[in-house]
């Protein structure tokens, strides 16, 4: 990352005209969603239209190495979701649009950063969408459209070289205006503040992206043939090709989806933590 980067974009370019974008993004006001010591999520309106803001302050060397200690990876400013937003642009991924970036300081323990993106709505989550299709199955064809959807879209993300890290399908959102049909339907990936982008995805982290999502989809009645038609779209290979090659990760999915989901029950079960 350089050591400053400002790019501003309507209404951002004309509201912060002759102000610091740094001190200037700070006095945005809204409903607040996360506030923590480096870092701020907050809903702002400008002419009546909604506005996400992230500001990040610098996490402190402490936080660092705490995170390299767990073996995490630290998110160190809004460069990350900046990088990827724009990548995503480019392999043809629907997502968020930025309207305001900023990020200055080498230091990466006290780097000063923020991304202002567009609100997507009316939009509904995957996550909530689905929840009901066990007892209130969907429409078959706009079902297929949905599995097609996602994995065209997951393909061409990591085949461009960008992982997630947090690949849910709450993290999927569906566009209800026009509502969707199997015909046309929208799709935009949010929450990039942990994604990475190389030039190559390794399978490593493509297969813990792949993982993430086999198990936020366990429980929304999904058959043996819709996963097929989901490794069919995001591989873009005849399915005896897939089966044949891609018995490890298939594997994998198998295993790592039980591991996440005995973790979420232990975690949030009733009486867990007690």
């Amino acid at each position: 990352m350089m050591a400053a980067t400002l790019v501003l974009r309507p209404p951002f370019d004309r509201l912060w005209a002759g102000q610091d974008p740094f001190t200037a993004v700070e006095t945005l006001e809204g409903q607040v969603f996360r506030e923590l010591d480096g870092r701020r999520t907050l809903r702002t309106e400008i002419d009546g239209r909604g506005y996400f803001v992230k500001i990040h302050r610098g996490i402190g060397w402490g936080e660092i190495a705490k995170n390299l200690l767990s073996l995490r990876l630290p998110v160190l400013g809004a460069g990350n979701e900046w990088q990827a937003l724009t990548r995503l642009a480019e392999l043809g991924v629907d997502s968020m649009r930025a309207v305001a970036f900023g990020c200055r300081g080498v230091n990466p323990a006290r780097q000063r950063s923020f991304i202002v993106t567009e609100e997507l709505a009316p939009t509904v989550s995957l996550e909530d969408y689905c929840r009901d299709w066990p007892l209130h199955p969907p429409d078959p064809a706009l079902k297929r459209a949905l599995i097609r959807r996602v994995a065209d879209m997951a393909g061409r993300m990591h085949r461009g070289g960008v992982n997630h890290r947090d690949f849910y399908l709450c993290h999927f959102l569906l566009h209800l205006d026009p509502a969707p049909t199997s015909d046309s339907l929208r799709l935009s990936l949010i929450d990039l503040h942990r994604a990475q982008c190389r030039t190559v995805t390794p399978r490593r982290w493509r297969d813990k992206d792949l993982a993430g999502l086999y198990f936020s989809a366990l429980d929304i009645g999904l058959t043996q043939r819709d996963i097929l038609r989901f490794l069919h779209g995001y591989f873009a290979r005849p399915l005896r090709h897939i089966l044949r090659n891609e018995t490890p990760l298939l594997r994998h999915l198998a295993s790592e989806g039980e591991r996440l989901l005995n973790r979420y029950q232990r975690k949030y079960a009733p009486g867990a933590g007690r």
